[in-house]
């Protein structure tokens, strides 16, 4: 009698319980994700992406900074002092530190005698022509947003493709677990049904204690399964920029698999790496430009107006009431030029230097377009493999099965032994974790080909396309 029971419960467990159970319901409060929501979601919320923007948008206001050199500057000066007047003649070398003193050589030294002065006036400095060095530098400065926004796509791409591979990493990791914990209800089954087969002394005690050291082996890769979940949503949430947070997501609105409808041609040079190094290129070339412009004399058109108030007279008397205003006025316009003749050296070297650096990322462009080459190639070549694989998995699974189901018969009749069972359960435990992800690999392997060709919305659009779903 116990020997039907234990048989019918090992026959019950291979009808209805080789398949993965569903997964466990979430809990009401926990953000649910979607592949095109967990990617939305992260482009908004992650904060390198905002960092990104916020330098496209400081090198967008430094071509409005370059702008500005185009426009007069205009100079305001307003004076207020208490002095002696004593003054020398003599030569004075151009310096910060002692203060000038303008009007003739009265002969006095009195330190005790002071007087007030005044000084206020405006000063307006245009320059009509530069020889193109305004417009090299606004060249310089819109090359430098160019390459800003540049990266502001490469930082897209990279958080939207981190986020939807760490998206499929969970639910691939979910799939292993519920593969797992099918595989510990399974041992769980059979582990009563050997204890009852050895209680009733048709099977030796060894057999039950290799059933429970099997069971203790489902049992810890559950809690495996499961500690991999809750790692794999962890960095999930951090890359949606809601570290921390409860979420979950829904892989089962996935269609099974990917149509095998031809992959867009690539084009490695528009991709957003490559475009983010010509920029760099461009930004250099740009440097290169202004300092070939600054080797110029520069003209400056200038008007000024000012006034200025001393209580100094010229006979060495002073009055007290004047000099607290400006009570003498003057104006005046002209043309400077100004040619620092010796930089020419300097200038010389910085240019050698940029040269050296268009050099440099020139290379460094061409290493980028045959990265991205080379990432395609192989991107490509696992999506094949992935796609192989995901139709063999079914066929594995059936075999797995029937083995197991032929060793748990084999154990009924005596022809068996309960390592044979053992070996079997830990087979289809295997097909059945590797079947469950199969399919998300072969979406993984399509997502790694979009990264690679610098665009996933191709990717998306099959992720989120009607069609049948797994269940």
């Amino acid at each position: 009698m116990k020997k039907s029971l234990a048989i019918c419960s090992i026959s019950l467990w291979v009808l209805f319980h080789t398949c993965p159970p569903n997964l466990q319901g979430q809990d009401p409060g926990t953000q649910n994700f979607t592949l095109s929501s967990a990617v939305e979601i992260a482009l908004k919320n992650y904060p390198s992406v905002r960092a990104a923007s916020a330098r496209a948008g400081a090198a967008e206001a430094g071509i409005d900074l370059a702008r500005t050199s185009y426009y007069p500057k205009l100079d305001l000066l307003w004076q207020e002092n208490r002095a002696t007047r004593n003054n020398v003649f003599g030569l004075l070398l151009p310096q910060s530190t002692i203060p000038s003193i303008s009007g003739p050589v009265l002969g006095t030294t009195s330190l005790g005698d002071s007087v007030w002065g005044s000084a206020g006036g405006m000063l307006v400095s245009w320059e009509p022509f530069d020889f193109g060095l305004r417009k090299a530098n606004l060249q310089q400065a819109r090359a430098l947003k160019d390459k800003a926004s540049a990266e502001v796509e490469v930082t897209r791409l990279d958080v939207a493709a981190s986020a939807a591979d760490l998206f499929l990493v969970l639910a691939a990791t979910q799939a292993a677990a519920q593969s797992a914990r099918a595989n510990l209800e399974r041992m769980q089954v059979f582990a009563r049904s050997v204890h009852a087969l050895v209680d009733s002394q048709l099977r030796p005690g060894a057999d039950a204690s290799r059933a429970e050291a099997e069971l203790a082996v489902a049992r810890n890769a559950t809690i495996q399964a499961q500690l991999n979940i809750e790692n794999a949503r962890a960095t999930l949430a951090e890359a949606l920029g809601l570290a921390g947070s409860d979420i979950s997501i829904a892989p089962d609105t996935l269609p099974d698999l990917p149509d095998e409808r031809q992959l867009p041609e690539a084009k490695p040079e528009e991709h957003p790496l490559a475009e983010a190094q010509k920029a760099a290129l461009e930004t250099v070339r740009a440097r290169e430009r202004a300092l070939a412009g600054s080797y110029y004399p520069r003209f400056n058109l200038q008007f000024a107006l000012f006034g200025r108030g001393s209580g100094a007279l010229l006979d060495g008397g002073i009055d007290p009431g004047k000099g607290v205003f400006p009570d003498v006025a003057n104006w005046a316009t002209g043309l400077s030029v100004s040619f620092p003749a010796l930089d020419v050296f300097a200038i010389h070297a910085r240019r050698r230097a940029e040269k050296e650096n268009e050099t440099a990322e020139a290379a460094r462009q061409d290493q980028v377009v045959q990265s991205l080459k080379a990432q395609e190639a192989r991107a490509k070549a696992a999506l094949n493999a992935a796609r192989q694989i995901a139709a063999n998995t079914p066929l594995q699974l059936i075999a797995a099965r029937e083995t197991y189901i032929r060793s748990g018969a084999r154990y009924e009749a005596g022809l068996g032994t309960v390592v044979d069972v053992a070996d079997a359960q830990r087979l289809l435990a295997q097909a059945e974790a590797e079947n469950a992800v199969a399919q998300l690999n072969v979406w993984r392997a399509l997502l790694a080909v979009a990264r690679a060709q610098g665009d996933i919305h191709p990717f998306l659009e099959q992720a989120v396309r009607p069609g049948p779903h797994r269940q």
